[in-house]
């Protein structure tokens, strides 16, 4: 799959940066080639969306004055496909000697470059930077990270996550900042912290910190890494109600930020230290 998927990505490989307009730059991945091996097609077993957080943006205005901001993406999960964002770092660099009139036919240029790449409407949002993000924050819930457990699997094993038996219920909401996947194209790293917020049989926390750290080295673009800990848990643990939340440090001036849920379309708005 890796060979059709990836061959047309500009992942990997030495990249010119136009600095004029060029909207072919933007290269397209289709979710479901994605999800066919975690199962997942047809109907999806969960909401959600990916939020994008884009650092480096410069344009000219109508004077040939330079101006930036930054660009903030929510894009459905029930988008046809995703951006790869090596592309979208080229195609937003390639604005920083095109003049724009106005601030609106800038947007309405993102707006209709960014729905055909991820084959859906997205909303678009240009910071100022002298406009504050949101506040540095922490993730809810207990932190797995003070757990002295032993880890010795480093590749992803859903095995490891088990469930307490019996009939209690329980509602939990648990995170790591220990999370860390590869590049599926330049096995370079991504760091992440993740928060699994669940209801229903109790979840061992050294199980499910185990299974988190067992995707140390394991090679899936952000959004797939999620997806596939959504459908681990679901399958393995069976809970009445699931959200799976991941914050990813920036790449290449870019943090992506996929959240998966049961019960709630939009993520919230937060951002954290490393970010």
């Amino acid at each position: 799959m890796a060979a059709t998927v990836h061959e047309d990505l500009p992942l990997g490989k030495a990249s010119g940066y136009p600095t004029t307009y060029t909207p072919s730059l933007l290269r397209s991945i289709e979710r479901a080639e994605l999800r066919a091996p975690m199962g997942i097609v047809g109907v999806l077993p969960f909401q959600g969306e990916d939020t994008w957080n884009c650092y480096e943006f410069s344009w000219l205005n109508a004077k040939g004055r330079p101006d930036v901001g930054i660009v903030k993406l929510r894009v459905p999960c029930n988008s046809t496909a995703i951006v790869e964002s090596k592309s979208l770092k080229l195609y937003l660099n390639s604005f920083a000697q095109t003049v724009f009139a106005t601030r609106a036919e800038l947007l309405t240029t993102l707006n209709s470059d960014l729905a055909l790449g991820f084959r859906s409407p997205v909303i678009i949002d240009m910071i100022d930077v002298d406009q504050a993000l949101e506040p540095i924050a922490q993730l809810p819930g207990r932190s797995l990270d003070n757990l002295d457990i032993d880890c010795e699997v480093y590749h992803w094993c859903p095995d490891l996550l088990e469930v307490e038996a019996g009939e209690v219920t329980v509602r939990q909401t648990l995170h790591t900042h220990l999370f860390r996947s590869v590049c599926p194209v330049t096995s370079q790293p991504d760091w992440a912290s993740v928060m699994v917020h669940y209801v229903g049989h109790r979840i061992p926390p050294a199980a499910l910190l185990r299974y988190l750290v067992s995707f140390r080295n394991h090679a899936a673009f952000h959004e797939a890494a999620v997806e596939q800990i959504f459908v681990d848990l679901t399958q393995r643990c069976v809970p009445e109600h699931l959200t799976v939340h991941a914050r990813f440090m920036r790449r290449g001036g870019i943090d992506i930020n996929p959240f998966r849920s049961t019960d709630e379309a939009a993520s919230p708005s937060l951002r954290l230290v490393r970010q």
